[in-house]
């Protein structure tokens, strides 16, 4: 039997799902749901043994992609400062605006023109291993080429350190040290937010753990001014060759540039380069092919209005090409023809929101801090800016990670602890918030197994005033409902993969409404950085993003409308049809906001039908609707 107290000890983590309980996915089993052949103690232990290597790989997976995106990054920051024209006092401002910016470039040393300009100081100098890694880069310097260390650990933190060298003249560049304690933190915050270290006990609650929906104990062991621009590809040139290259030369182009592809279009060649800048393109080209001309891969963009949904936007933000699989995955760069957004707010439940991260520069709106009354909604674990990112990280904008919505704005509600608990009451107090403060979606990248009344009145509040609510569904790849993915009223999310395939750490069930991807997902970070993490956290706010985008497109629309728009257009993956494992299917994002245009077509043409439907709702209101 519920009980309405249990809200105010049953703490909902951010993904925190606590028991991994059933055969892992793809097991044969009986009509029990037991392994076939094995004894309950013996499926007990290989499904334990099973969940824990397959999260320990997914935060291993994570930690390498996150340190990836962090050399990166700073690879790309270091080439664009090396492009700018400054020299003496502005070029020396220029490195610390850079450096303030980035706090993980703990030292830099740039050398140009026989000029060096140096700030921050070596950490660790003694240490030999630093030592040898800053001697090796210095000569690669001299060298030309370019050099990345290993990790260098001393004293307990993580360190690289690289050279960039300058395309321009040989010796010129940039040595820097770059800290990545955050790839450590990465590590620690997965493995809580997969459970695999037990239920936080640090923070604000005390915190016991029992089976859901009973008082019985139990014990967790593992627990943007376009007007006077023009814009280009900034990892592109176009170039027309005095003679026509052979394979030989083009092999040569394609190693010095590191040259994703090289194509031929009529008399020129379009070439990207996984590494380098257009300028330092430009300028090599001109230095040893002597080109007719070379110039940079302009974007020409449409002067009005009319969408085109068989154009691909593909966007400039210097992570998205090799990191954001995720977005090509549910078609956002065809879907972005259609709508990028216009002033929705989202609301996003979390950890808070890093509220001066540059990527997230005017996305934000005014928030609220459940947790400490009176403070920012500040983040002081990592999950809600990395929620907050994937949904509305600036695009275009030359910098980091691309959002889904380009215009719609978050209204981040920190509902978690520094833990990443927060009591059921704190949940469903920022829900109610943020319905009464203009939310039109609210993500919920949290949950728990309990069913509480006063968070389910929470949730009924919401979507009686029409509010879109979306949850993720959990990470223990169980059977068990996860409230309040499970509620009625919300649309739940599982979690994809790069193929396609379902989360190996995914919670499934007949609740599943669609699925989105989860895996490494390459977002927004605190500090100003950029991390990747996987979790239904990470797929919800892909369905969040959409429900934002189709609210722009036709603001008419109910949230009922909304959420069986996503379901009927998404993408079907495993058996035909509705599925435990990924609902109706993966979010296909173009194919939704086509269906909500044709929508609002209809009801521009047939405005009887919207006075009908709302006579229909006023009828309908105080019943739960069920997912269909």
């Amino acid at each position: 039997m519920r009980r309405k107290w249990i809200g105010w000890f049953a703490a909902a983590a951010a993904v925190a799902f606590l028991i991994p309980i059933t055969p892992w996915f793809g097991a044969p089993t009986d009509n029990d749901g037991k392994l076939k052949g094995l004894q309950a103690d013996q499926v007990k232990t290989l499904n334990a043994h099973r969940e824990h290597s397959m999260k320990i790989r997914t935060v291993q997976e994570d930690m390498k992609a996150t340190a990836m995106l962090c050399s990166s990054e700073c690879g790309i920051n270091f080439r664009k400062l090396m492009t700018s024209s400054t020299k003496g006092k502005a070029k020396s401002e220029h490195l610390r605006h850079m450096m303030e910016m980035h706090k993980q470039m703990v030292y830099v040393q740039w050398l140009q023109h026989g000029d060096t300009t140096t700030r921050g100081v070596v950490p660790y100098a003694q240490f030999p291993d630093m030592r040898e890694a800053l001697a090796t880069a210095r000569l690669h310097l001299q060298q030309g080429k370019e050099y990345h260390s290993n990790t260098i650990e001393p004293g307990g933190h993580r360190y690289v350190v690289m050279t960039v060298p300058s395309y321009r003249m040989k010796g010129d560049g940039i040595v820097g040290i770059i800290r990545q304690d955050l790839v450590n933190n990465i590590g620690m915050h997965q493995r809580r937010n997969l459970r695999l270290v037990p239920y936080p006990a640090e923070g604000k609650y005390k915190i016991e753990s029992v089976k859901p929906n009973t008082m019985q104990d139990t014990t967790v062991d593992s627990g943007e001014d376009n007007g006077n621009a023009s814009h280009y590809h900034i990892n592109e040139v176009v170039v027309k060759f005095r003679q026509t290259p052979t394979e030989d030369d083009l092999a040569r182009i394609k190693r010095d540039l590191e040259a994703q592809f090289i194509r031929k279009l009529g008399y020129t060649y379009v070439i990207r380069s996984s590494q380098k800048l257009t300028e330092d393109m430009m300028a090599y080209l001109k230095k040893n092919w002597d080109p007719l001309y070379v110039e940079p891969h302009y974007l020409y963009l449409t002067n009005d209005t009319a969408d085109n949904a068989n154009r691909s936007i593909v966007p400039n933000d210097v992570l998205y090409s090799d990191y954001q699989w995720n977005l090509p995955s549910i078609e956002a760069e065809k879907g972005w023809s259609v709508s990028k957004g216009s002033g929705v707010l989202i609301g996003v439940l979390d950890t808070g929101v890093q509220l001066d991260h540059p990527d997230l520069a005017g996305k934000l709106a005014e928030g609220n801090n459940m947790v400490t009354p009176d403070s920012p909604p500040d983040d002081d674990v990592g999950h809600g800016t990395h929620v907050a990112g994937i949904i509305a990280a600036n695009v275009n904008n030359n910098e980091g990670v691309a959002g889904i919505s380009w215009f719609n704005k978050i209204l981040p509600v920190k509902v978690l602890d520094s833990s990443g608990a927060g009591s059921t009451y704190s949940v469903a107090e920022g829900i109610i918030w943020a319905t009464d403060n203009g939310a039109r979606v609210i993500n919920m990248s949290l949950g728990n197994y309990a069913e509480a009344e006063f968070l389910h009145d929470a949730i009924k509040y919401a979507y009686d005033h029409d509010v879109v609510l979306i949850a993720a569904s959990g990470n223990d790849n169980t059977i068990r409902p996860g409230y309040p993915a499970a509620y009625p009223e919300v649309l739940a999310v599982a979690s994809t993969d790069p193929d396609g395939a379902k989360s190996s750490f995914s919670n499934y069930g007949d609740y599943i409404d669609v699925a989105a991807p989860g895996a490494s997902i390459a977002s927004t970070y605190p500090g100003s950085q950029y991390a990747a993490l996987s979790g239904t956290s990470m797929a919800s706010p892909h369905v969040a993003a959409l429900a934002g985008l189709i609210r722009s497109l036709n603001p008419e629309l109910t949230n009922v409308e909304v959420m069986d728009i996503m379901r009927n257009t998404a993408k079907d993956l495993g058996d035909p049809g509705k599925d435990q494992y990924f609902g109706y299917g993966q979010i296909d994002i173009v194919r939704a906001l086509k269906a909500a245009k044709e929508t609002a077509v209809s009801l521009q043409r047939f405005p009887q039908m919207v006075e009908r439907r709302l006579a229909q709702l006023s009828a309908e209101n105080g019943s739960s609707p069920k997912h269909g």
